[in-house]
């Protein structure tokens, strides 16, 4: 089963390959780096929208190109406010070839003020973390939540998380998918 992800990151990538392998057989997972369409630093709904866009653009290019793919994930990582508190996610979008779409979520955690301060004004969490982590491309290795955990999940497991849930509709196709 051959399943496109929006992006070259080995985290979301590996994330893929291991959430839809606890379901399907012979899982075969490859990255194509595509745009999301929404700012860096996704705020609410516009987390919903660039998984979802990361995901028709790989249908679009697997069609184009007969890359002959049967799912296409788009993963975007965003905040939102919740209860007054903000809070840092990953949305999963999962496409078939058929168009039908599932979305997921991570779970969520929070995010402390002087964080939300910067992705308020536009910077994207992973460069925030790299500079209070004094380290670089945290988001290609453990990201925000192995800081904020102090090591007990990392991101692939965050996002892993997300996909199983992204991944329901297609279990259960005739609850979900059926007209």
């Amino acid at each position: 089963m051959k399943i496109l992800v929006g992006s070259l990151n080995p985290v979301k990538i590996e994330a893929v390959k291991e959430a839809f392998s606890l379901y399907f057989n012979n899982v075969e997972v490859s990255g194509i780096e595509v745009e999301s369409e929404v700012p860096n630093q996704p705020v609410g709904d516009q987390t919903f929208n660039g998984a979802l866009n990361r995901a028709n653009k790989l249908k679009f290019i697997s069609d184009k190109e007969n890359l002959h793919a049967e799912y296409f994930v788009g993963i975007e990582g965003g905040i939102s406010q919740i209860f007054n508190k903000w809070f840092a996610y990953g949305c999963m979008c999962v496409m078939n070839k058929d168009e039908q779409i599932g979305f997921g979520l991570s779970p969520g955690f929070e995010l402390p003020p002087k964080v939300v301060e910067q992705l308020l004004k536009g910077k994207e969490l992973g460069h925030v973390m790299d500079e209070i982590m004094n380290e670089q491309n945290t988001k290609q290795r453990g990201g925000a939540i192995a800081f904020f955990t102090n090591g007990v999940m990392n991101r692939k497991e965050l996002y892993v998380e997300g996909l199983k849930t992204a991944i329901i509709p297609f279990l259960h196709n005739e609850l979900f998918f059926n007209k």
